[in-house]
């Protein structure tokens, strides 16, 4: 694997708790920093991390600590402050896709076969590619053969190549799936749906605990949001439980979510409009060294 796709790997940081600092710190950059011109000065994104319930202390070490993961680039304006690495642009575009558009598959759609044989030299990149290609949603016909939507493809395929594996894979675009038994069984046995029923309800059951101002409302959302798109493939209806809470996920995100967006981006753009009291502001260059 390259360079620059270990740092495309670390940024993506798929085990950022939502809810932890890391997770928070990452869904306000991701949702601000672009809006913002790319730059935001320290003190007002530790400012920012604290209306999400970070202590400032927490916030600096958490915002260190994605700048050295290569999310961010330490650059002095009038003051100190924090630019998007450009590098992770197209990360957070790919993230903004899945996040705000979960897709949901129809009967007649299309399906990707990703087939691999890896040498047991590489079998760390063997765990890395199954790890991450459950993380996009793909299930398990068996350890070597995994199914997808057709409209993953290109992320299956990106995932193989940096991972240095593309020369192991083979990728078949298929129709339909055709199991000995029903296809609700076999959906029920490719991918972990109880886990998955599980984490929808989950979301659906936090949202009575959201936070009443717009801005800190709007950021626990994503945060408490951003995982599902990702691991519920979007099954055709036909291959899931007639009581599926999928749908119901999607319905309260997508209206909460054009309820809050709008007045949490006005807040944002009022507090980084304020002045910055610099003697209260750390150079981040400085910050990093400690």
């Amino acid at each position: 694997m390259t360079t620059e796709a270990a740092a495309t790997a670390v940024r993506d940081d798929i085990d950022a708790r939502p809810g932890s600092t890391a997770s928070l710190l990452r869904t306000l950059i991701g949702l601000y920093l672009r809006p913002l011109g790319g730059w935001i000065s320290a003190a007002h994104l530790v400012h920012l991390a604290g209306e999400l319930g970070i202590p400032a202390a927490q916030a600096r070490t958490g915002v260190t600590r994605l700048k050295q993961k290569g999310l961010l680039l330490a650059e002095r304006g009038e003051t100190a402050g924090y630019r998007l690495n450009p590098e992770a642009l197209p990360m957070l575009e790919r993230g903004d896709r899945r996040i705000f558009t979960m897709r949901q598959m129809g009967d007649t759609d299309p399906w990707c076969l990703v087939s691999f044989s890896i040498p047991e030299s590489a079998r760390s990149v063997r765990h890395q590619l199954r790890r991450r290609l459950q993380w996009i949603g793909a299930g398990v016909v068996s350890p070597a053969l995994w199914i997808c939507p057709g409209h993953l493809r290109d992320e299956a395929t990106q995932i193989l190549e940096e991972l240095g594996a593309r020369q192991w894979a083979t990728l078949f675009d298929a129709v339909a799936p055709a199991p000995a038994g029903s296809l609700v069984e076999a959906a029920a046995q490719w991918w972990d749906l109880g886990a998955l029923r599980t984490e929808h309800l989950a979301f659906q059951a936090s949202l009575s605990t959201l936070p009443p101002e717009p801005f800190a409302a709007y950021v626990h959302l994503l945060d408490r949001w951003r995982v599902l798109p990702y691991t519920d493939p979007g099954l055709p209806a036909s291959m899931l439980p007639t009581d599926w809470p999928g749908a119901r996920s999607v319905e309260r995100f997508t209206a909460l979510s054009a309820e809050l967006s709008a007045p949490a981006l006005a807040h944002v753009r009022a507090v980084t409009a304020a002045g910055v009291d610099r003697a209260d502001t750390p150079d981040p260059a400085v910050a990093d060294r400690r």
